[in-house]
């Protein structure tokens, strides 16, 4: 049980991290802020898109993490 805690949660901070780094993609800026909106904002984000990005890599890095320490290639126990 412990290691399908420790899977879930290892997925989970690597699925936030490579949110971190998909949500710069394809940003435009909207040509004319609107009232009451932020001049930096994107136009169109396209949020879901990304989050499915985000979630395919974050499956990827995850697995080779996962492989890595069942090959004991890196571990999280000293010793």
């Amino acid at each position: 049980m412990a290691a399908l805690a420790l899977d879930i949660a290892m997925y989970l901070v690597i699925w936030w991290i490579v949110l971190f780094a998909v949500l710069p993609f394809g940003v435009k800026p909207a040509r004319e802020g609107e009232l009451g909106h932020d001049a930096g904002a994107p136009q169109k984000p396209h949020l879901l898109a990304k989050a499915l990005a985000t979630t395919v890599l974050a499956a990827l890095v995850w697995a080779l993490v996962h492989w890595a320490m069942v090959a004991e290639l890196a571990k999280l126990q000293a010793g």
